[in-house]
């Protein structure tokens, strides 16, 4: 059994240990994590001057014509001009949907090959830091350790949470929680096929999602203050909490109690 308290304390203390790096680390993993934008066009401008044109035209024609013949090429001037904006419609469809698939896809390829593994050796550096000041360089030892098998157990990671949160929301956090400790598992042994590390994060996570779950909104306190500080303390101080009390979580679901265990901790994978 483990408490919250001290597992969130545990935190604390080697965050604190190693400030700096902490934060810098947390920050790269808000900006891989999170991020994404959108941007609008000035088609509206567009659309406006091109309808006043055709306005003005259609007025200085129907001063020279009049009867039937201006009634008659009023309406095919508006013919074509209904005629034209679906046509302008459908290309505008169908470049958006483009664009948009390609930058699906280009997101997705980034997120395998670079942001999961990165996110990785970010666990591997706060798991590290509990017990001793950890490098900045563990960041990336995602690529120089079975890479392929990291990326392809975080893609199916990633995959299959997907596909339980299309079933239904709750399904989907349900599994996200299941899987949560498969990066770090893949930090302290890039040799853990996914088989492996789907089933160790599964027997590590049963029983504990719902404590993992109340561990996570005990910080909800100090998001809504560093709303207040517009994001300056989530920076330097809730993020590197956060992920620093997650890390302990970790060292001590697969370990057991840190302090009893710390022989165990050091003798392990991550010194290898």
């Amino acid at each position: 059994m483990w408490k919250r308290s001290q597992v969130k304390e545990r935190g604390r203390i080697s965050f604190k240990r190693n400030y700096w790096e902490c934060v810098l680390i947390s920050l790269l993993l808000i900006l891989i994590i999170g991020g994404g934008s959108s941007a609008s066009s000035g088609a509206g401008d567009t659309s406006h001057t091109v309808s006043g044109k055709v306005q003005n035209n259609i007025t200085d024609e129907t001063d020279i014509l009049d009867g039937e013949d201006a009634d008659s090429l009023e309406n095919d001037i508006t013919t074509m001009i209904d005629e034209g904006g679906i046509a302008a419609l459908a290309i505008f469809v169908s470049v958006f949907l483009i664009v948009f698939i390609i930058c699906m896809a280009i997101a997705l390829v980034l997120n395998v090959f670079i942001v999961n593994p990165l996110a990785v050796g970010c666990r591997r550096f706060f798991v590290r830091n509990l017990n001793e000041p950890a490098q900045v360089g563990n960041i990336g030892y995602a690529f120089d350790n079975n890479y392929k098998n990291i990326t392809k157990t975080m893609f199916f990671r990633d995959l299959y949470t997907v596909l339980w949160t299309l079933l239904f929301v709750i399904p989907g956090l349900v599994k996200a929680y299941e899987y949560a400790m498969i990066p770090y598992l893949l930090a302290d042994n890039p040799q853990m096929t996914k088989e492996q590390a789907f089933a160790e994060s599964k027997r590590m996570m049963h029983g504990n999602k719902w404590k993992t779950f109340v561990l996570d909104l005990s910080f909800i306190g100090w998001h809504i203050l560093s709303a207040f500080t517009l994001g300056i303390l989530e920076f330097f101080y809730v993020a590197p909490y956060v992920n620093a009390t997650h890390a302990a979580l970790y060292e001590t679901l697969r370990y057991g109690n840190p302090v009893n265990n710390q022989n165990t901790v050091n003798n392990g994978a991550f010194n290898n």
